[in-house]
């Protein structure tokens, strides 16, 4: 599991919370004011993800205001950008940024940069929701500086493009983090580098100044993003994705000749991952196999069979069983130690319950 750090207003008395919360600003993004109307309500969450010298950092915050001054850059740069992903429902921002004064109303990105005074308000009394992102700036040598400033503060979508796959990326970063080992932290580091710097240069029209390798990671990242989205069409082929992308079919297999998979068998793989879920899923309990096998690009059940056998050494009905039961089993046991610790619904009176709770 990645290396997380859990920062939460509750454990901080509530007079010090925000004089707390603005000690972790400093030290996650840089010097800066923060205030709050509402200072003895004043409530925020943090879970910092250190990515090598970049970190991401899922965080919700009630209304506040941050200001970064000329003095405090003068005193203190650390010299990074700042991105943010809003996430749905999170509360209005307006960001007041170089030559920009802008309302994010909605999902969506926007960069700040440290050298430059900047104040980012909330607007109204709801919660901010959504993700931090910290980048040295001197990992991104082949971005122009100057030419990023045009950029701050601007509204950038998260629904195509890099901005889609940087979201993408953030959120699989923030909701699934048991998926990945302390060890993967500084390759996913790498990756959020390429993501960033495939954001700046798209939309500075500067793609051609990115570094070969970074070109190249961005394109693998974008058409694994685009099997990721047509794995039920029975119809992708890697001729199919190579057409997508611009690219000769000779020229995609090249691309991906250093890969673990070949095109085709990241195709195969992931459709029957996909399948696999499903398989395991109570609530697809009643879909027939086949059905589920053609959802995810399989029409043929004979072909699908033995793909499924050679991938997880058992049919697929076979697993489903299985499955199915370990997941009832450990439901089962789940609700058998919360009904032990008066948990449920019903059982505070059962004998012994509070005492299991209360430790008596």
């Amino acid at each position: 599991m990645l290396s997380e750090t859990v920062h939460r207003t509750d454990d901080v008395p509530a007079g010090e919370r925000l004089d707390w919360w603005r000690e972790l600003m400093e030290q996650t993004i840089a010097p800066m004011e923060v205030t709050s109307e509402g200072e003895t309500e004043f409530a925020a969450n943090q879970r910092l993800l250190g990515l090598g010298e970049s970190s991401v950092w899922p965080t919700t915050v009630g209304p506040s205001c941050y200001r970064r001054t000329e003095r405090m850059i003068r005193h203190s740069d650390p010299e990074r950008y700042h991105l943010t992903l809003l996430l749905p429902g999170s509360s209005p921002l307006r960001v007041n940024h170089g030559e920009r004064d802008d309302l994010h109303d909605g999902p969506g990105l926007y960069v700040i940069d440290t050298s430059v005074p900047c104040e980012v308000r909330s607007i109204g009394d709801g919660v901010l929701v959504g993700v931090g992102v910290e980048v040295p700036k001197v990992l991104l040598p082949a971005v122009p500086g100057r030419r990023t400033d045009s950029l701050l503060g601007m509204p950038l979508s998260g629904q195509d493009g890099f901005g889609g796959l940087l979201a993408q990326f953030l959120l699989s970063l923030s909701t699934e983090t048991d998926r990945y080992r302390s060890a993967d932290a500084g390759r996913l580091g790498t990756v959020l580098l390429d993501l960033v710097s495939g954001l700046f240069a798209q939309h500075l029209d500067a793609t051609g100044l990115l570094p070969y390798d970074t070109r190249r990671r961005n394109l693998l990242l974008r058409i694994r993003a685009f099997v990721e989205r047509h794995l039920g069409d029975p119809r992708l082929t890697p001729g199919a994705i190579a057409a997508a992308h611009h690219l000769s079919t000779r020229q995609l297999h090249r691309l991906f000749k250093e890969e673990e998979m070949t095109v085709a068998s990241l195709i195969r793989h992931r459709r029957l991952e996909r399948v696999r879920r499903d398989l395991a899923d109570p609530a697809c309990r009643t879909t027939p196999i086949h059905a589920i096998a053609a959802r995810w690009g399989f029409p043929a059940m004979a072909h699908f069979s033995r793909a499924f056998r050679a991938e997880y050494g058992m049919p697929p009905s076979e697993y489903r069983w299985r499955a199915l039961e370990v997941g009832a089993l450990a439901q089962a046991l789940v609700a058998e130690g919360q009904r032990q610790d008066g948990l449920l619904p019903g059982t505070s009176g059962m004998p012994g319950a509070r005492a299991a709770v209360t430790g008596g």
